[in-house]
């Protein structure tokens, strides 16, 4: 019985790790369908500042030109400063397997397996929380009600 048991386990554990696996092409959609959602909701906010700004269309143009060069800015930052970000990252995926390896040696076999498990349950928490997060944020173009 506990073999029949454990390998429906072992079945439903290996089935459900299969489903979260994403293929290259899968990613590639995804960051095309992102970049056209961040094209459309840039081009929104420029026609609601037009709006709101009542600005001519020089004022729009001028207005584009500068999001452009500002973003330009911010992708060579970006790629300039990967190295150093690596290398920090690095340095803490170290620590964390030196932290791991001390406290192998400081608990139990079981006492470290409860305590990878209550490790990852407060990761998945933080992750749900941040997602939540996320969710609650109100979009940027949606107008307030004015109060009288």
């Amino acid at each position: 019985m506990k073999k029949l048991v454990l390998a429906i386990a072992f079945i439903g554990m290996g089935s459900f790790a299969m489903a979260q696996q994403t293929t290259p092409q899968d990613k590639e959609a995804r960051r095309a369908e992102m970049q056209q959602k961040r094209q459309q909701k840039e081009q929104e906010h420029l026609a609601q500042m037009q709006k709101d700004l009542n600005l001519n269309q020089s004022q729009v143009a001028q207005i584009k030109d500068l999001h452009e060069k500002r973003k330009a800015e911010m992708k060579a930052d970006f790629e300039k400063n990967k190295d150093t970000r690596q290398a920090k990252m690095d340095e803490m995926r170290a620590k964390r397997a030196q932290m791991d390896a001390d406290m192998k040696q400081i608990l139990t076999p079981q006492q470290y397996d409860k305590w990878q498990a209550d490790r990852k349950a407060k990761m998945e928490q933080r992750r749900v929380a941040m997602k939540d997060r996320k969710m609650m944020k109100k979009p940027m173009n949606t107008a307030t009600p004015e109060v009288k």
